[in-house]
């Protein structure tokens, strides 16, 4: 068998060779290529490595890609290709957060044959849902018993890892629980979903058990779990810190809304991963009940951000008018691009849908619009709700109508109309940008993001059921009691006929151009018009004739007159559409005579008496008379053997009185009452979208820093060779002579489909666009986009292959653009003395006079706040050791901050697997790890603070016109820095600092000094190594007087003061009673309140000993602990 054979099975059965792959803490990745049995893999393999040939590994997502090579060394018990990937070759980060899932590909060429498989890696390490025990595991016995009781599903996936999910039974009256299955490889198999009974976890929240508990809805956002029941809404904690491994749910309180309002409530959200998150960066929940508002309530809509802990309604105010009338809200989406809220309504009285956008104040929606309303047409009379495309900033309106909006909802663009049928769910994928949509009679239909067409692709008949697209871009039917993926090809039944059961009738405009026209039988109810036009559905697709022809539908028409004709299309001849001959039709051995009839635009036919075999038949209703240069006619009704009624398709140019003779007109046949004689079927697809830039994937994230730029670079080919239909059959058997090639060379005076630009908030970078076409006819594209302000945000850029078909695998293209610094773009100080890299991993470097000027930290550290040594407010550990105790962990305030991040889940340091790397890195993220950290002499004065950015493989000095803002990443405040702010910079620094809400400072001639204890108030230092003494210093007159008073109570013994020629100092004899000695400054009131904070800043770390204190009323000393 050749390799060629292999990969071609491979390619028919890719369901079988789909990659799911979990990478775990201080595991290596195996990967292994293998060919259908031992004898083929041997010889293959074989051959291969001794032509140096092997597999090739690539791991990438939006914003890394890395390359691995199979080795090439076979031993002789091995079958296959092997390659062992350590973690820390892929990532050295451990902390759980919400994290990318990798895509997998493997290549593997053989001259000029490349052939390819790809799959998902998973960091199951990282993943904050994988990380808690939802409940009580169930079996597959038990859940079994849930399936005749299951009335809906509800799926939820992680935005970062579409491959981790979590799918709800929703139940009838007759069972009582909430039961959810976790999978974390895209639900390919049912046997791999693990089932939980979160039924406990629920009534734990509410104190005693209730009846009738079902789930309703949920969300996973990146790091909280919403779950709707019908007995509340509860929110699960921050998913990044599992504190336990049970998770635990706090319930959320809605005053006056009680089960049947939960039943009937619905969860919403804009769906977005937030991998390497940034600090505008935030996950919005909307929950709206389906019940009108009482006089009592504010609102039936309510959003909350994470940590969700407050829900507020999502209107900015409350009218008190109740005179007036006001819309419920439908859906609320709040839109971090655009910083605005968006509304969908619905008036019941009025029975109109509007869609309004209001401006976002402090993440509140205010009573301040950004647009007018947007008012839908009265046709749009079942709105069911609004969402975006993940990602990006096409939104959706939908119901028994589709809507389009691509400017923050601004406008809105009808994208289909389904009268009387109404979409009830709609599913996305961000990788292959799909849409799909499913209509409560069941039919499934699909458009890709930003497309204004779309296909209808099927019908699911399963009564219970929901979609799912996995992290590849697969879609999967899931009921109770099976999962099927888009492999099969029976998922959605046998692709349907896009047609509709009328006549056409031909007219050609040019040897190449015609227009089909749809027909409207005279007596047909207004009810079912719609079922006898064309719609925008068509737009882009083929028609196809059953004996001979295809046309390509670039145009879609409707039309108040004739009223027999209210649609039409112009299409492209891409193949000659057959005529009638006089074996079918035997009046075309005849001459044709034309006459008006009183009532137009109907015309009489009438037949050569003289022709005996000439003669109408019943099978030449709803046939086309076409004469060249006049208008073609429909036949409507056969009068007698010689005479037919006929309406115009264009009365302006029909002839009257006319006669032609046998051979001057012809018939074409795109009737259906005497059977369907054509079909309506999507073109494949004729163009790849080829991107020309370093961008690791189709939907990559590029930053743009102040001052830089971006480029990215696409191409779009026509492909001759096309791809197969998505209704490969039907098309099979429509068109079995034509070929692909030859349905591109029928479209040659098509050129290849420009691409559109979109810019989600054009108001937040500079894109400039250059675009141009090759020789071989191939569209290029350039676009270069620049930071515009100094707004900090991310928008999304969408180019649209416009008029591609659904079939293509990729037409749309959505980048993510964030106007902030990269995650991969750091900022270092420079010491002013270099300390080698082994020294900081020893922990020893000693200056000229010995001085060690690296520290060791203590294990667990966490440092002082502005309340003193004892009580650590920072979330920050250093050197963290979980198997160790924690110190000064004995106030309240300490014990609720405080978090492992590297080392959470760790019962031991070795279990927090920290790298030399991470040891010394100076990311929060990597605090655990920390060990090691510059000393210096106290008091520090002046020292000069040098900056530079590490990106993009090279150092750049931090200066003008950089302003750097300065925080203590423990929230201390005992430093203070000193700079000169040239004039040309005065005026940004006065602009940015309201802004920011902090100072900011010139990075050159930045000189920083620290005082140990943090406050103006006090100093301190500690006892001389090897002396019964403490110095003070600076020296005063307070000092002094304090220091005599402490003297005459034999607390301290004689005190001298010095000058060691830096400041004035006072050296006191501390007579063993005391370990150390502090000032705190008269001018400021101290009251017994502040004791216990001045006791704790003024004692040491062991906490135990007195409190000794002058004041106008003598010496007064506090009792020990």
């Amino acid at each position: 068998m050749s390799m060629q054979k292999i990969f071609n099975k491979i390619l028919a059965n890719r369901m079988k060779y789909i990659i799911k792959t979990i990478i775990r803490q201080d595991q290596k990745i195996k990967c292994f290529f293998q060919a259908e049995n031992e004898l083929v893999s041997k010889e293959m393999l074989s051959t291969f490595t001794s032509g140096g040939l092997a597999p090739t590994l690539e791991i990438i997502n939006s914003t890394y890609r890395g390359i691995f090579h199979f080795n090439l060394t076979l031993f002789s018990d091995r079958i296959l290709w092997l390659i062992d990937i350590p973690r820390g070759n892929i990532t050295t980060n451990t902390d759980i957060a919400a994290v990318e899932e990798w895509l997998v590909k493997i290549t593997l060429h053989q001259g000029l044959n490349i052939y390819a498989t790809e799959g998902t890696l998973l960091d199951s390490v990282r993943e904050p849902i994988l990380q808690w025990n939802l409940g009580d595991k169930m079996s597959s016995q038990e859940i079994s018993v849930l399936y005749p009781h299951v009335t809906d599903l509800k799926i939820t996936k992680c935005p970062c890892a579409n491959d981790v999910a979590l799918l709800g039974f929703i139940l009838n009256a007759a069972y009582n629980g909430v039961y959810i299955g976790l999978t974390r490889s895209g639900f390919w198999r049912y046997s791999d979903t693990v089932w939980y009974n979160m039924t406990n976890v629920i009534y734990s929240n509410l104190r005693r058990e209730y009846t009738g508990l079902s789930v309703t809805d949920m969300v996973l956002t990146n790091h909280f779990l919403v779950l709707l029941t019908s007995l509340g809404l509860f929110v699960s904690g921050d998913l990044r810190y599992p504190s336990a491994r049970e998770l635990k749910l706090s319930r959320a309180e809605f005053c006056g809304f009680e089960r049947i309002d939960y039943i009937k409530g619905k969860l919403w959200s804009n769906k977005r991963c937030f991998a390497n998150r940034e600090h505008f960066e935030v996950d919005y929940v909307t929950i709206t009940f389906d019940r009108n508002k009482t006089l009592s309530e504010a609102s039936s809509c309510f959003y909350s951000k994470e940590p969700f802990l407050e829900w507020l309604p999502c209107l900015p105010h409350v009218v008190n008018d109740s005179k007036d009338v006001y819309p419920s809200e439908v859906t609320f989406l709040v839109d971090q691009e655009h910083d605005t809220g968006i509304y969908l309504f619905y008036d019941q009285h009025k029975k109109t849908a509007s869609a309004s956008v209001n401006i976002l104040k402090n993440n509140q929606p205010s009573a301040t619009p950004k647009f007018p309303p947007f008012h839908f047409p009265s046709s749009f009379s079942h709105p069911m709700g609004m969402v975006f495309h993940p990602q990006s900033h096409f939104l959706y309106a939908y119901g028994n109508q589709i809507w389009l909006s691509m400017d923050g909802g601004n406008t809105f663009r009808l994208i289909a109309d389904f009268h009387d049928d109404i979409i009830k769910k709609t599913y996305h994928c961000f990788y292959t940008s799909d849409v799909t949509f499913v209509s409560q009679s069941g039919k499934v239909y699909l458009t890709k993001a930003g497309l204004v067409t779309y296909s209808e692709i099927g019908i699911v008949t399963d009564k219970v059921f929901t979609l799912y697209y996995d992290h590849l871009g697969f879609i999967h039917k899931l009921t109770p009691d099976r999962f099927e993926s888009s492999e099969n090809s029976g998922l959605f039944g046998q692709a349907p006929d896009m047609g509709f059961d009328t006549a056409l009738a031909l007219q050609y405009i040019s040897p190449h151009e015609m227009i089909f026209f749809a027909y409207v039988p005279p007596n047909e109810p207004q009810t079912t018009v719609h079922t006898k036009k064309f719609n925008s559905m068509h737009f882009g697709k083929l028609i196809h004739s059953s004996k001979t022809g295809t046309a390509y539908i670039r145009k879609i028409l409707e039309h108040k007159t004739p009223k027999e004709f209210l649609s039409s299309v112009i299409a492209e001849m891409i193949q000659p559409f057959g005529i009638e001959e006089v074996k079918d039709s035997s009046c075309l051995s005849s001459s044709l005579s034309i006459l008006e009839e009183p009532v137009q635009p109907s015309y009489k036919l009438s037949l050569d008496l003289q022709a005996v075999n000439a003669l109408f038949q019943a099978t030449d209703i709803e046939k086309t008379v076409v004469i060249p240069g006049y208008s073609s006619f429909l036949i409507t009704e056969v009068l007698d053997d010689k005479n037919a009624l006929a309406v115009a398709t264009m009365p302006a140019i029909a002839p009257n009185k006319v006669t032609f003779s046998s051979g001057q007109w012809f018939l074409y046949n795109f009737g259906q009452k005497n059977g369907q004689t054509w079909n309506i079927y999507s073109k494949p697809c004729l163009h790849v979208l080829q991107q020309l830039d370093d961008s690791p994937t189709l939907n990559a994230v590029k930053y743009i820093d102040l001052g830089s730029s971006q480029s990215l670079q696409v191409k779009v080919i026509p492909n001759k060779k096309g791809q197969k239909p998505r209704n490969k059959k039907l098309a099979t058997s429509l068109v079995p002579n034509m070929r692909l090639t030859s349905l591109w060379r029928g479209l040659k005076t098509l050129q290849a489909p420009k691409l559109r630009v979109l810019v989600g908030n054009p108001e937040l970078l500079e894109v400039k666009v250059e675009s141009s076409f090759d020789d071989t006819e191939s569209y290029l594209m350039k676009i270069s986009v620049a930071s515009k302000s100094f707004r900090q945000g991310y928008t999304s850029l969408a180019l649209i292959i416009w008029g591609a078909s659904t079939e293509c695998f990729v037409t749309t293209l959505v980048s993510t653009l964030k106007s902030s610094c990269s995650y991969l773009t750091s900022m270092h100080h420079v010491p002013s003395q270099h300390i080698p890299y082994e020294d900081w991993i020893s922990g020893v470097h000693k200056d000229s006079q010995g001085f060690n000027m690296i520290k060791t930290l203590p294990v667990n550290y966490r440092p002082p706040s502005i309340m003193g040594i004892a009580i650590p407010l920072t979330d920050n550990f250093y050197h963290a050791d979980p198997s160790k105790p924690i110190p000064r962990n004995l106030f309240y305030k300490s014990k609720e901050t405080g978090k492992y991040k590297q080392c959470v889940n760790a019962s031991t340091r070795e279990q927090c697997n920290c790298t030399n790397e991470q040891k010394l890195s100076h990311a929060v993220a990597f605090s655990d790890c920390k060990e090691n950290v510059p000393r210096f002499k106290f008091p520090v004065a002046q020292y000069p603070i040098s900056l530079e950015i590490f990106s993009d493989n090279k150092f750049v000095p931090v200066k003008s016109p950089y302003l750097v803002t300065m925080t203590e990443v423990n929230m201390r405040k005992n430093w203070q820095l000193k700079h000169t702010v040239p004039e040309n910079m005065k005026k940004i620094k006065n602009y940015l600092e309201p802004i920011l809400h902090t100072s900011v400072y010139n990075p050159s001639g930045l000189n920083l000094s620290i005082k140990l204890m943090g406050s103006r108030a006090a100093t301190m230092l500690k006892r001389k190594k090897g002396k019964g003494q403490a110095l003070l210093g600076p020296g005063s007159k307070a000092t002094l007087s304090f220091l005599t008073g402490m003297m005459e109570h034999v607390y301290t013994g004689k005190h001298e003061i010095i000058d060691d020629h830096r400041a004035r100092k006072t050296v006191v004899n501390l007579m063993g009673r005391l370990d150390k000695c502090g000032v705190v400054s008269p001018r400021r009131d101290i009251q017994l309140r502040d004791l216990e904070k001045w006791q704790n800043n003024l004692l040491a770390s062991c906490q135990f000993g007195f409190i000794v204190l002058r004041t106008s009323a003598g010496i007064m000393g506090q009792e020990a602990r």
